[in-house]
């Protein structure tokens, strides 16, 4: 029987050797015996190096033999309540398992090798030959859900042959525990009709308790789906708290009470619109109507008609396709500008910082900001990179003037000198990694917010005041309007004034988009302190090789769904030429939006302009940018612009997707 198997197990050779004696022989015959000598050494040789190592193999083979059958005895004689199962990690095959694993998986012992993959699909046995002792994932076998360990041993001192025994701990009522205290956790959400003075004004008490009861109805009948508990705190905000198994049920139908709500209309023709913060994955209720809170903010400061989630790392946002303006109210601007004015007098320095590449409007609100510190009689610096900008004329013309000596610096300047009595007001960003220097945002613990633009997710939160308004036409704007509160008109340098209206000019494209009466009356207060509109047009002028740049890039664009324009560049541009370019393609026939994207660097930029219903802000949040509806942008790092294309065009074709089905739900709720 051994002599069989080790037939069976060793290859065969001795017609090899006996080749090898053949050709020994014949030389012997042709009488070279020299050549017969040297190759019977060699055969010989050859003989006693395979036989060591034949030798060697058998006591390996023995040795592992013995290994595999004392593990299977020392299995088989102990009592373990789990199933085990033996394997070669190298290739997952099976050489034993016991009764509890046979029973868990159906496996049963057969001739031919099977693999731990035949019984667990995807499984992978790269953590065993790394030397981890736990698999990264749960696995199910028969509607059981199980835990692997595993150790990993040779089979004999100074043998390379390696096994590994598993262990499935059933933890399958553990698992469903979890799984229901998951689905069971509370959800806060806090609902809030954002437009409700304005469906009121001026109506009768009886036809305001006639629209309370359809928004009543309507949200009522919405949260009856999620089986939570829905009270009404104020005359325009509700409470609502239901488990977290019926959230996914809401994000699937994409919060359809933001589209349900349009159906409420008030006598004068105005629709609700409504907003929801909710807080889940809180550690208590306290925590979760905090992160709600947080939502809630989010949502206004995005325009409202929009649903935010936020758990303890990151928002989330359903709806919002359609800019709704909002209402400001002077009474909130005074508030402010009082404040900001007291901000200023209590503190020693001021530093007033834009976004990298400044533009008009930045420049221009740092301007305004700094006319009303010099009001105050504190000192001002405004950090601005005077390399990288994008008001090149205005600022040569503002270092001209006595009160515009050395208050630009850079951010390292800044750095050097602020102090823990110094104050930094941020203009026309919210976002921490867009303002010009990021090191002193982080260094500077009293930091003001004046923006326009639709909050990002990872805006800087951490501020004494927030001065953000998504209706503005511009950061200069808002500027204005607290100067207007805070300063006499003759107080306004020209310079200023001409700076504060380039901005307006800029953001509304010479007040062909996002102007509302507001945007005149700042822009009236500026013409009366000295702004002379020829100048600021001047200062919006390109020279002749910009021109002819700028019409090349508008040569190079592609019509996509008949109305939005797309140039993707090969060659590099600068941002301005970008901006100009996606703006005058909005001036073609028929065109709504455009976009503009060239590479700068191993980043890829996209302008984005919109004069219609087309949110532009939408559709190049998912690229990391940001704006509002009429103008927005996005940097994306390491990428080329093939590929940028691509994600844009999804994006396109994903809101064009949201906005019919938005529009299919509004014309059902009409029906």
């Amino acid at each position: 029987m051994k002599k069989k198997l080790s037939r069976l197990l060793e290859p065969g050779v001795g017609l090899f050797f006996g080749f090898l004696f053949c050709f020994a022989a014949l030389a012997v015959l042709r009488q070279d015996y020299l050549l017969a000598g040297v190759e019977a050494a060699v055969t010989i040789g050859l003989m006693v190096l395979h036989r060591f190592g034949r030798e060697s193999r058998r006591r390996e083979l023995q040795a592992y033999s013995r290994r595999a059958v004392s593990v299977r005895e020392e299995a088989d004689s102990a009592d373990v309540p789990v199933p085990m199962v033996l394997i070669r990690p190298g290739d997952g095959t099976i050489l034993w398992a016991n009764d509890l694993f046979s029973k868990a998986a159906g496996y049963h012992d057969k001739m031919d090798s099977q693999k731990i993959r035949d019984y667990i699909p995807n499984f992978s046995v790269d953590w065993l030959i790394s030397g981890k002792n736990e698999y990264a994932y749960d696995v199910t076998m028969k509607d059981r859900r199980y835990r692997i360990s595993g150790s990993s041993f040779r089979a004999s001192d100074g043998d390379r042959t390696v096994l590994s025994m598993l262990y499935f701990s059933d933890l399958t009522e553990l698992y469903q525990v979890r799984d229901e205290y998951i689905r069971s956790r509370p959800v806060v959400a806090i609902i809030l009709v954002d437009n409700y003075d304005e469906l009121t004004k001026n109506l009768q008490e009886g036809a305001i308790s006639a629209l309370n009861a359809q928004i009543d109805d309507l949200i009522a009948k919405w949260c009856e789906n999620y089986h939570g508990l829905l009270r009404r705190l104020e005359r325009n905000r509700y409470l609502f708290l239901f488990e977290h198994r019926y959230l996914r049920d809401a994000e699937e139908g994409k919060f359809s009470i933001l589209e349900d709500i349009h159906q409420v209309t008030s006598p004068t023709g105005i629709q609700a619109s409504i907003s929801c913060g909710i807080g889940m994955e809180s550690e208590s209720f306290e925590q979760g109507y905090n992160f709600a809170s947080l939502s809630l903010e989010m949502a206004l400061s995005r325009g409202g008609n929009q649903a935010v989630l936020r758990n303890r790392y990151e928002f989330s946002f359903f709806g919002g396709m359609e800019h709704k303006s909002t209402n400001r109210s002077n009474v909130r601007s005074r508030v402010m500008a009082d404040t900001l004015a007291d901000l200023i007098v209590q503190s020693e320095h001021i530093y007033i910082m834009g976004h990298r590449n400044a533009d008009l409007d930045a420049v221009g609100a740092a301007m305004g900001v700094a006319c009303l510190c010099r009001k105050k009689g504190k000192k001002a610096s405004v950090v601005l990179d005077m390399e990288k900008n994008a008001a090149g004329a205005l600022l040569e013309q503002a270092m001209q003037v006595p009160e515009y000596q050395n208050v630009f610096i850079s951010g390292q300047e800044a750095l050097l000198h602020c102090n823990s009595r110094s104050l930094l007001i941020v203009v026309d960003t919210n976002r921490p990694d867009q303002v010009e220097s990021q090191p002193l945002l982080e260094a500077i613990s009293k930091v003001c917010i004046i923006d326009h633009h639709r909050r990002a997710a990872d805006y800087i939160s951490s501020v004494v005041l927030n001065y953000h308004e998504t209706s503005a036409s511009s950061a200069s704007e808002l500027v204005t309007e607290l100067l207007q509160y805070t300063v006499e008109s003759a107080d306004i340098l020209k310079i200023e004034a001409k700076a504060l209206l380039a901005g307006i000019f800029l953001d509304t494209k010479s007040f062909q988009i996002r102007t509302e009466d507001r945007t005149f009356e700042a822009a009236a207060l500026l013409k009366r302190a000295g702004a002379d509109t020829i100048e600021v047009k001047k200062l919006l002028q390109s020279d002749f090789q910009d021109t002819m740049a700028k019409y090349q890039i508008i040569k190079s664009a592609r019509l996509y769904r008949q109305e939005i324009a797309i140039a993707a560049l090969s060659t590099g541009t600068t941002r301005v030429l970008a901006a100009q370019a996606a703006d005058e393609l909005l001036n073609i026939s028929g065109i709504s939006a455009s976009f503009v994207l060239y590479a700068q660097g191993t980043e890829v930029v996209v302008s984005g302009r919109s004069i219609g219903d087309v949110n532009v802000q939408i559709i190049l949040e998912p690229l990391g940018g940001g704006g509002n509806s009429a103008t927005a942008g996005a940097q994306v790092p390491n990428a080329d612009v093939k590929d940028v294309l691509d994600k844009l065009i999804a994006n396109i074709d994903r809101f064009y997707d949201l906005k019919e089905e938005s529009l299919k739900k509004r014309t059902t709720g009409k029906d």
